[in-house]
Formats: C-alpha cells, sequence, structure tokens
C-alpha cells in the first residue's frame, strides 16, 4: 500500500468520524427538542431572541422546541447521507453551520454566559454549554466543504 492510498483512508475514516459524531449530535438534540423539559430550557434563551421569539406567541414553548427539533433532526439525517449523497451532505452541512452559528450568537444575548463576579473567559454553565458548539461549526464547516469538493471536483 502506497502512502497515498494510507493518506486516502485515513482521511475517508477522520472524515466517517466526524460525519457519526455530528450525527448523532445532532439526532439526540433534536430529540431531545420534543420533551418538555428541554422546550422550557430553550424556552429561557431563545423566548426573547429575535429569531426564534416570533414563534412563542404563535406556536407556544413545545411548538418553537418542535420546530428547532424537526431542523436539527433534518440536519442530522441529510448529513448522514452526505456520506454517499453529496447534495444530502451539502444542505445537512449548511443547515449544521447555522444552527450552530445561531446557537453561538446566544454569547451575546443570553443571560448567564459569564460567571457572576468574573470577567471572560470564566464562562458560567450557559457559556459552557454554549462553547462547545465552536467545535461542533468547525465539523460542520468542514463536512460542507468536503460535501461541496465531490459536488464540484478541482480540475
Amino acid at each position: 500500500m502506497t502512502d497515498i492510498a494510507i493518506s486516502r483512508s485515513s482521511s475517508l475514516d477522520g472524515r466517517a468520524a466526524l460525519r457519526l459524531g455530528i450525527v448523532l449530535i445532532l439526532l439526540v438534540f433534536g430529540y431531545m427538542k420534543f420533551l418538555p423539559y428541554e422546550a422550557e430550557g430553550v424556552a429561557g434563551i431563545a423566548r426573547d431572541y429575535w429569531l426564534f421569539g416570533w414563534m412563542y406567541p404563535l406556536i407556544g414553548v413545545a411548538g418553537a422546541s418542535i420546530v428547532i427539533g424537526v431542523l436539527e433532526l433534518t440536519a442530522g439525517v441529510l448529513i448522514a447521507l452526505g456520506g454517499r449523497i453529496p447534495v444530502a451532505g451539502l444542505v445537512g452541512g449548511l443547515m449544521g453551520v447555522a444552527t450552530f452559528l445561531v446557537t453561538l450568537s446566544f454569547f451575546f444575548t443570553a443571560p448567564g454566559i459569564v460567571q457572576e463576579g468574573y470577567a471572560f473567559p470564566a464562562l458560567a454553565s450557559t457559556g459552557q454549554f454554549l462553547a462547545k458548539d465552536i467545535g461542533l461549526l468547525a465539523i460542520c464547516v468542514y463536512l460542507t466543504l468536503d460535501a461541496r469538493s465531490r459536488l464540484i471536483p478541482t480540475r
């Protein structure tokens, strides 16, 4: 086996591991949005957020959480399919990028990001929860670019 063949198979294994990880996260988090305790938790930071706030008077806490959950589940399924269907991976990856950009934007609006009595980067529990989305965003960017490169091969 040549170095090139080893490099390609290692890249494929790494890509598959990233895909599996982000798919599991999106599917679990999407499922949780259908549960009352999670819907209430999401409402705590999303109800007053410009992007989601309009949903709460229209469809309530459970309805808004379900909409968010459906988007997360859809992104997870599309990213999973992206291993074989690049266009699905591209759309799912873009949905994942949008999801994690939105959640990271809560750093600027949600209460409880920085631990009371301290300055940034001393993150409180909400800030710690959101900080993981930096890595999840990077994974989605990578998978989006990978799907794009499989759709539009370089010359």
